[in-house]
């Protein structure tokens, strides 16, 4: 993968991871560092992740200045110029979507062409991709998503075994996270479209439901 594309592909991740958290940080009413703290940490949280599994210290973002700015610059704008509150879901979920296939496809070809097995590789890209929404779910008090949404880690998975199974079979790593990463995105956004989930546990009634618990 050339340095230039990989720069881009890197930074669009960042980018979009960063701006579906300041969207959270908004909808959630932070004021602007609460936004741009959850935005910043969201774009650049999986790629630190993947570094220290790595074994890269210190972390790309820490030392490659553009990471840390395109995160900071995505979270501001959102604050300034965000849209409506009606809208904000929707546009929460498909840049969450662009982070999640960019960045399991590009972590889990980095980590391929670094040495580590197909399935080292496939298993950091997904961890990578699902490190920022953690990050953001966790700083704003709710349950992680790749643990409750629509097909959010099986996507990671799905985008990451496209990009190293082309990149291991032609060598061609750029092509490889190009259509790892484009898997990714539409399974993710076509699940949330048509309410797709894995099986959750079933309950005969709603005394046995955790749900329905109530304290006092």
């Amino acid at each position: 993968m050339s340095d230039a594309l990989y720069e881009v592909l890197q930074l669009a991740g960042i980018l979009a991871f960063a701006i579906s958290g300041a969207l959270v940080g908004v909808r959630r009413r932070l004021d602007l560092l609460g936004v741009i703290v959850v935005g910043s940490f969201t774009g650049v949280g999986g790629g630190i992740i993947r570094d220290m599994l790595l074994g890269v210290h210190p972390p790309v973002s820490f030392t490659h200045w553009p990471n840390l700015a395109v995160a900071v610059g995505g979270a501001f704008a959102v604050f300034f110029i965000h849209p409506g509150i009606t809208r904000i879901r929707y546009f929460e979920v498909v840049f969450d979507a662009f982070g999640l296939g960019l960045f399991s496809a590009n972590g889990a070809v980095v980590a391929f062409l670094s040495g580590e097995s197909p399935l080292t590789a496939i298993l950091v890209g997904t961890i990578t991709a699902i490190g920022g929404g953690v990050i953001r779910d966790v700083l704003v008090n709710t349950v992680p998503g790749v643990l409750t949404r629509e097909l959010y880690a099986v996507s990671a998975l799905l985008g990451a075994g496209i990009a190293v199974g082309i990149a291991a079979l032609d060598g061609s790593a750029w092509l490889g996270s190009l259509v790892g990463g484009a898997a990714a995105i539409v399974l993710r956004l076509t699940s949330v479209a048509r309410g797709w989930h894995l099986p959750k546990p079933r309950f005969s009634g709603p005394g046995e439901d955790p749900s329905a618990d109530r304290e006092g």
